[in-house]
């Protein structure tokens, strides 16, 4: 799986990154998503998608590679 996003919808909530700061940070420019790591196995996989279900905007999400 990989984490994908749409920055035009990231209202820099914070969310992702506070979830799975392995996974997700946030841009110093906008607060935006920056994804960290997009190849995902196992518990980071995991995290992602606890990370992902949490953004209120649903900026991020998963797919097949």
């Amino acid at each position: 799986m990989r984490i994908r996003t749409h920055h035009d919808t990231c209202i820099g909530a914070g969310r992702c990154f506070l979830a799975a700061p392995e996974l997700f940070d946030q841009s110093e420019h906008d607060a935006t998503v920056v994804v960290l790591a997009e190849q995902l196995s196992g518990a980071r996989l995991q995290k992602a998608r606890e990370a992902v279900e949490d953004c209120p905007t649903r900026t991020s999400y998963l797919s097949e590679p």
